[in-house]
């Protein structure tokens, strides 16, 4: 599992770390290992050009070492000064080797970064907060324009580190070389967007990082996760959950909720909905057990179940309504999704409830039940999950670029393998009954969330596809992780 941390808890633990080291030995270690990484990026480091951005905090020290230790290898490297105080010592230890140091502004500076193999962001580190000032930011357009990759020093100059929040011009880098720890932001969405590939050095921080503020799974701990049936096992066993979902208008979202449910392995779908959906449904998943609804009708004959999947095509009327207040009022976890989550915006009273509730929302969803503005949940997608996790006192697995899961007194996880091919009609229905089934199978909302989330991603890896290819793809991505871990495709990231 990958850990992260916010900048105040890497600022923590380093002055724990450095308390117990010589002066200076810490920022040799980060500079070393960001020259092995700037060196690979390079291929061959004598006769290349390489230019560093240097702020004045220890990023901008970092790499200045960096950069001296390339240029005693042949390298040309040439520093942008661009903060007002420069890192004293490591601007010697470049001067020595070689390197020479040019004004942020003027034509010296875009020459030089224009000429560049490799440029090297080392002006604004995980202590910085809101939109660049200049020059940072001009330099932050001129590195984005500039045909050298480009290797950002912890965190890409303009992305917060503890949140991904970007406000204004940022670096968009190749990969960036984060030391000690993953900063959150290098995880979230859109900060994740501008990091690039994210290689981590180990400075020694372990011993006295805390409990981390964000975690992203890996394929063994899904693996882990996921129920597998024993000798015991029957239909019950496995788990049963209920779907209400469809209706006369929506009658594919029914039809993809029980998929979703029965590819991820659960031991019976009890699916209840009026004529039109029930048709569907049968046609489709014989395996499913149905109750025909009559409109005004709870869900009281459907039989017992160990979980819910409440919303996908419901609609949202009154009919709709009496449904979701049965649902809700059961004594067993309740996933909401789409329509479900517009009754709950309307009538907050459905959440007066002892058992579980895992909500499911995309940004538009969670702006309504949060009533902020949807452009202020995708830009603060960390800081509004969190916020809607305690303040609904529920699960919430918020979709998107980046898919995050919280609730309060846990880490907010990431998932790392969405997939832009999931960018299309249905595969919220698929990933609402896939989330439920493993609901009813005894996962807590967060690990039904987070393993849900995780095999959705991996489904929906190769396109293009519809919602129902996702369902068809489950099963041999549950056994893909079962069978043998394998590292996760990572997401889509901004283009330069």
């Amino acid at each position: 599992m990958r850990t992260a941390y916010t900048s105040d808890q890497i600022r923590a633990a380093e002055a724990a770390l450095m308390a117990t080291l010589p002066e200076g030995a810490l920022m040799e270690r980060a500079a070393a290992g960001l020259a092995v990484v700037c060196a690979r990026m390079l291929g061959a480091v004598y006769g290349s050009r390489v230019a560093l951005l240097v702020g004045g905090g220890d990023n901008g020290g970092d790499a200045l070492y960096a950069g001296a230790r390339l240029a005693a290898r042949g390298a040309r490297v040439e520093a942008v000064a661009a903060g007002t105080r420069v890192h004293t010592a490591g601007l010697e230890a470049l001067r020595r080797a070689g390197g020479r140091v040019v004004d942020p502004e003027g034509a010296a500076a875009r020459a030089v970064l224009a000429a560049a193999d490799l440029i090297v962001d080392g002006m604004v580190g995980i202590g910085g907060g809101g939109a660049l000032r200049e020059p940072y930011a001009t330099l932050a357009r001129l590195a984005g324009e500039a045909p050298g990759e480009v290797v950002a020093v912890d965190v890409p100059s303009g992305v917060d580190a503890s949140s991904g929040r970007v406000e204004g011009a940022a670096v968009l880098a190749d990969a960036t070389v984060t030391f000690g720890a993953w900063k959150t932001g290098l995880l979230v969405d859109p900060g994740h967007g501008y990091a690039g590939r994210t290689e981590l050095v180990d400075i020694g921080l372990g011993p006295h990082l805390p409990d981390p503020d964000a975690t992203a799974p890996d394929d063994a701990d899904v693996a882990a996760l996921l129920p597998r049936p024993g000798a015991a096992s029957d239909k019950y066993r496995r788990g049963v959950v209920g779907i209400a979902a469809g209706s006369e208008s929506y009658t594919g979202a029914a039809v993809l909720a029980v998929g979703g449910a029965l590819r991820g392995g659960t031991g019976m779908v009890r699916y209840a909905g009026t004529a039109e959906p029930v048709a569907q449904v049968r046609a489709r998943w014989p395996e499913a057990v149905i109750t025909t609804l009559v409109p005004g009708e709870g869900v009281e004959r459907v039989g017992r179940v160990q979980a819910w999947v409440l919303g996908p095509g419901l609609g949202t009327g009154d009919e709709a309504h009496a449904v979701a207040r049965s649902v809700l009022a059961s004594d067993v976890p309740v996933l909401v999704d789409a329509d479900g989550l517009t009754l709950l915006a309307a009538d907050r009273s459905l959440l007066h409830r002892p058992a579980p509730v895992l909500l499911t929302p995309h940004a538009g969803e969670l702006s309504r039940l949060l009533d902020v503005p949807r452009d202020r949940i995708e830009a603060c997608r960390l800081e509004n999950v969190r916020r809607a996790a305690t303040e609904l006192g529920v699960t919430v697995l918020l979709k998107g670029s980046t898919t995050l899961v919280a609730q309060e007194g846990r880490p907010v996880g990431v998932n790392p393998t969405g997939s832009p091919w999931l960018a299309t009609g249905g595969t919220g229905d698929v990933l609402a009954g896939l989330a439920g089934a493993l609901l009813a199978a005894g996962l807590d909302a967060y690990d039904a969330a987070s393993a849900a989330a995780y095999l959705h991603g991996i489904a929906g890896r190769n396109g293009p596809l519809a919602a129902a290819d996702v369902a068809q793809a489950l099963p041999q991505a549950a056994r893909g992780l079962v069978n043998g871990p394998r590292r996760a495709a990572p997401p889509a990231r901004l283009r330069r």
